[in-house]
């Protein structure tokens, strides 16, 4: 289960019990409710009782993002081992895609922006570092192992292994992700 692979990258972060991090870390309530309710949504469940689960899915993930200001939709993807450092402030758009072993901090927001064709949300690659109050909006792409650094905006495609910081985000380096995750 994925929800298992987050917990290991916790764990390893911050050297807690098990028990500890599930009654300490809002990150990962939040991320067993979408788990389990992702799970559910993209089962192959008869529609009227896949359509009962969702709803209670509707009212946990509320009570979630209430409890701990993180907005995580369970029909949003997202990839394994994913990380959040710090509670607070967090918007993921329903139709977003995250890759693996990615590490958000607080106050992102990933959504959608945009106009005719450019509207959309984004596609986050793999090993991808996202800053305290970065916002990542619109039908663009962040490559595998990019730097998103804090309190920047991202309107337009990030490449592999690069760093962007500013509004608008501009590259400042070609350094990875490989520190930071």
């Amino acid at each position: 289960m994925r929800f298992t692979e987050d917990l290991i990258k916790y764990k390893k972060y911050s050297g807690k019990s098990t028990l500890v991090l599930l009654l300490t870390q809002q990150g990962l309530w939040a991320l067993f409710c979408y788990r389990f309710f992702n799970k559910i949504y993209r089962s192959k469940l008869p529609k009227l009782f896949k359509n009962i689960l969702l709803l209670w899915g509707v009212f946990s993930q509320k009570y979630i993002e209430i409890l701990t200001g993180i907005q995580l939709p369970y029909s949003a993807t997202v990839g394994r081992q994913f990380y959040i450092g710090h509670f607070g402030g967090i918007i993921i758009n329903a139709n977003a895609v995250i890759g693996h072993n990615c590490n958000i901090s607080q106050g992102v927001t990933i959504g959608v922006s945009g106009r005719g064709a450019h509207r959309g949300v984004p596609v986050i690659g793999d090993h991808v570092y996202i800053g305290a109050n970065a916002t990542i909006a619109g039908n663009i792409t962040i490559g595998n192992n990019a730097v998103i650094g804090a309190n920047s905006l991202v309107v337009k495609d990030v490449d592999e292994a690069t760093t962007v910081v500013g509004v608008p985000a501009q590259v400042v380096s070609s350094n990875d992700s490989k520190g930071y995750i």
